[in-house]
């Protein structure tokens, strides 16, 4: 089962941006042949981070009806659905509208991952979230690189360069539709969690503040480098060559990263170490000398991406609050991360030059450090909610004399409870709902 469970994960990560990436290699031929408007256009690069966070958003209530197995077939259902449709279409509406659809079983995956490698492989989450990254950095690079070619293949018919897609994620639903068939008894706390306390911990928005500075260079980056050098004499060939190297180096660095923060017992020097590389990266292409070198450097630095992703697991003791947490830490990163390629671009038009939209990124680089080195201590959302609620009690009892109900902090003298004896990343023994955070929805 449990390897069954792995080739479904590794499945589905392969599909998680094949909507996105499939479409810019081809975004001309498609605009011309839908005859798209260039608010059209933009809306369609900027589709993707808002899908992912209004989507993104809503798992924890989806998952609160059906199981992260039959959740992430339905993700996965959406994706194949919305690229189908969007590849017969003939007028602009319905493309968007698709467009979304298949947006949407992204943004849907991209939650409930994580928590799956929570419940199914708790003590190899490091490893697992190494399959993940690694997967969902090949399924970026494969759609980006095939896309183009399988157009040729095809007399240059953009409809089945976008639509073949849809065939992958057919071949990833099998394995959740054979999981469907077993799934086990749920969670009674699972049902009621959500992020409604979670957001009141100084953790959790520290970890979507590090999940959106990453996403947002990110977004720059590849909506932007090419621009960058072909601004420095390069040609279009070259810059395109230079920006599939730097999408193919995710791959290897998706394979290193989460093993390695999953191995120290707090993630801030590889925080810093990344933080350092952006710097030097960044200062080198604003010099306009030896930029595939530079480019390289940035490349190595994304691997914010996957640390990003560990932390997500790093940071909780149970699956119910890895869901949340993923929800609320991807959802509000991709809000942050949307207006990155905008504010480049306008900095970069208005200043005339890359400076000041540099600079920007150097801005975003120090925001990355402060929230990372906080996200990438030994600590957990449960240990710092139950925390904050004690604190909140005794407050309370200063106040008035009384114990709140439901107060159940130990007495002075007293054993420690569960959740300060549990170890970092692992669940408490115990009662459930001891061990979960009581989130309200």
């Amino acid at each position: 089962m449990a390897w069954l469970i792995a080739a479904g994960i590794a499945l589905a990560a392969l599909n998680l941006r094949t909507a996105v990436t499939s479409v810019g290699p081809v975004l001309d031929q498609v605009s011309t042949s839908l005859g798209m408007s260039g608010v059209a256009t933009g809306l369609l690069t900027t589709l993707p981070v808002l899908s992912f966070a209004v989507f993104g958003a809503l798992t924890p209530a989806l998952s609160r009806v059906l199981s992260e197995r039959r959740l992430l077939l339905v993700a996965l259902a959406l994706l194949g659905v919305g690229l189908v449709v969007r590849a017969v279409v003939g007028n602009t509406p319905v493309f968007l509208v698709a467009s979304v659809v298949a947006l949407s079983g992204g943004a849907i995956g991209n939650v409930v991952i994580p928590t799956l490698i929570k419940q199914h492989f708790p003590r190899r989450a490091g490893a697992m979230t190494t399959v993940y990254s690694t997967a969902l950095a090949v399924g970026t690079m494969v759609a980006a690189a095939a896309t183009v070619p399988i157009q040729r293949a095809a007399d240059g018919n953009w409809h089945i360069a976008l639509g073949v897609w849809a065939a992958l994620a057919a071949v990833a639903a099998i394995p959740w539709l054979a999981l469907s068939r077993n799934e086990p008894e749920r969670s009674r706390t699972l049902a009621r969690t959500g992020s409604g306390e979670l957001v009141r911990t100084r953790l959790a928005w520290a970890v979507a503040g590090y999940f959106g500075s990453q996403s947002l260079i990110a977004y720059v980056m590849f909506g932007w480098l090419p621009e960058i050098l072909r601004d420095n004499g390069y040609t279009s060939g070259q810059a395109g060559t230079v920006l599939a190297v730097f999408t193919g180096l995710g791959i290897p660095i998706s394979l290193l990263v989460p093993s390695l923060a999953t191995r120290l017992r707090n993630q801030r020097p590889l925080v810093v170490g990344f933080a350092v590389l952006y710097a030097v990266g960044f200062a080198g292409l604003m010099t306009g000398h030896a930029l595939w070198v530079w480019s390289l450097v940035v490349a190595v630095a994304m691997g914010t991406f996957p640390m990003a992703l560990s932390m997500l697991a790093l940071r909780t003791r149970t699956p119910e609050a890895t869901s949340a947490l993923s929800a609320f830490g991807q959802s509000t990163g991709y809000l942050i991360a949307g207006a990155g390629p905008l504010a480049f671009g306008v900095l970069h038009q208005v200043s005339g030059g890359w400076t000041v939209p540099f600079a920007l990124l150097f801005a975003v680089v120090a925001g990355q450090v402060v929230t990372g080195w906080y996200a990438g201590a030994d600590r957990t959302v449960e240990d710092e909610y139950h925390q904050s609620r004690r604190g909140r009690h005794a407050a309370h009892r200063a106040v008035s004399g009384a114990t709140p109900p439901g107060d159940d902090e130990a007495a002075p003298g007293s054993s420690p409870s569960r959740e300060d004896e549990a170890a970092p990343g692992g669940s408490p023994s115990g009662d459930d709902e001891d061990a979960s955070l009581p989130l309200s929805a």
